[in-house]
């Protein structure tokens, strides 16, 4: 699902045309609409509401080898994090006996 952005010269956006821009906007979020299409976006760029240039991702991203967190990221449906590193590092590791998650599921489900 794309999220459209209408700006003040009625650029539009659709779900299979990507997202439109006109060239104050794209100027002023440039970094943004440079990591949409790296995510696989395609943005149509307009003035005075006629799309003049559309930008694409290379030939390689558009044949889908752009991960699903990627195109997350990009539609701004998600937010990367601002650090590096494992989240879960500082927590502490729980180590069950095998089986033990099976046999809490069904009892939890009443199969035992």
């Amino acid at each position: 699902m794309d999220k459209c952005v209408r700006p003040s010269n009625e650029a539009t956006c659709g779900y299979n045309s990507g997202m439109e821009t006109g060239v104050r906007e794209l100027k002023d979020n440039l970094s943004r609409d440079i990591r949409r299409i790296e995510a696989g976006e395609r943005i149509a760029v307009t003035v005075h509401g006629r799309v003049v240039a559309e930008l694409v991702p290379p030939a390689a991203a558009r044949h889908g080898r752009i991960s699903q967190l990627d195109r997350l990221v990009a539609s701004g449906v998600i937010t990367p994090p601002v650090e590096d590193g494992d989240p879960l590092e500082d927590c502490p590791e729980i180590r069950l006996p095998p089986g033990t998650a099976a046999t809490l599921i069904d009892s939890d489900r009443g199969e035992r």
